[in-house]
């Protein structure tokens, strides 16, 4: 009995004695956020002291835009785990970095001790905006977005040779950050006009919103009574009172009119473009307001959008309650 009891704690100690490797039944990263190799996301990673999470991707395959709800971004993952789309785990026999990840020539240590492929399964994606409030006017700026990446119905094809089934592997939340956030800043009060081209619009030099064929009576030399100004409601879809919000690949001219309002010429090119919602008398949102006064020898109109609500695919933000395109003046 003794001799069977010495060779039973002989065996454990064996067991016992640490090499480094890593041996892995399960894996749990919940506690860790997702991080990427560069800015067009093709490799985005998880790292523990010795395991690391790998999701290759095609370039851009994270789209920054809000997925409708109950539609979600799905990727397939390829057959035997080769492909533009793979899922991996990764052990290893020492602590691993992000250099042993995305180095261009990774070092030669640690070594990757066990693997298991994903051979099927679904990268499913659900992004929402991130964004800052004005608590004073309310307007909105989009500062990045978040991205919930789950692996649905995942097999594994592990070294045992047999495959490890999950239902639902939770890879966690990815933020991306926006070089340029989404927001209207412009510190000129003076407005363009365009009479022939029926266009309204400020700019700062690299962006600018534009008031497009609005109605003949939008603009009168009337003055309009006190707290009263003229009111029509924004059409996303019409082809009267249009409003835009656009962000060029380059300068504007010093001389803008001869942009904006000569028939935009080409350069600099259109970046994006953001459309204002269709407004509501109603609900009073959407709304073009204009307020005509008299000077001498001109009447001097302030545009102002209110309620107003900007798009571009499934995203959107607000310039505030209230926000004032500028003023400008008309002859009498």
């Amino acid at each position: 009995m003794k001799k069977y009891a010495c060779l039973l704690f002989f065996a454990l100690l064996l067991n016992g004695c640490d090499d480094g490797d890593l041996t892995v039944d399960s894996v749990n990263f919940d506690s860790v956020t997702p991080q990427s190799c560069d800015t067009i996301n093709r490799l985005i990673y998880k790292l523990k002291s010795q395991e690391s999470l790998l999701l290759q991707l095609p370039p851009n395959s994270i789209k920054n835009d809000v997925t409708v709800p109950g539609t979600p971004i799905i990727y397939n993952i390829d057959s035997n785990g080769n492909g533009s789309y793979r899922f991996l785990y990764r052990a290893y026999d020492g602590t691993v970095a992000t250099a042993n990840i995305c180095g261009t020539i990774p070092p030669k240590t640690p070594n990757v001790t066990q693997e298991w492929v994903a051979i099927s399964g679904q990268i499913v994606i659900i992004s929402t905006q991130d964004f800052e409030t004005d608590a004073t006017t309310g307007a909105t700026k989009i500062t990045g977005y978040t991205h919930n990446i789950n692996l649905k119905n995942v097999t594994f094809s592990k070294p045992s040779g047999i495959d490890q089934v999950q239902e639902d592997f939770p890879f966690g939340n990815f933020t991306t950050k926006l070089l340029n956030p989404v927001a209207i800043s412009f510190t000129d009060t003076n407005a363009g006009y365009c009479e022939i081209a029926k266009k309204i619009y400020n700019d700062n030099g690299t962006s600018a919103v534009i008031i497009k064929n609005f109605d003949d009576t939008l603009i009168k030399n009337e003055v309009t009574p006190p707290g009263q100004p003229r009111t029509r409601v924004i059409n996303a879809t019409a082809t009267t009172n249009n409003v835009t919000y656009e962000t060029y690949a380059g300068t504007l001219p010093d001389k803008t009119s001869d942009y904006f309002c000569a028939g935009q010429t080409s350069s600099p090119p259109v970046n994006s473009t953001w459309v204002a919602n269709t407004g509501s008398s109603t609900n009073q949102t959407g709304i073009i307001e204009v307020t005509t006064t008299e000077e001498t020898n001109v009447f001097r109109h302030k545009v102002v959008l209110r309620s107003t609500t900007f798009q571009k695919g499934n995203s959107t933000f607000t310039p505030g309650t209230t926000f004032l395109i500028g003023t400008f003046t008309t002859s009498k």
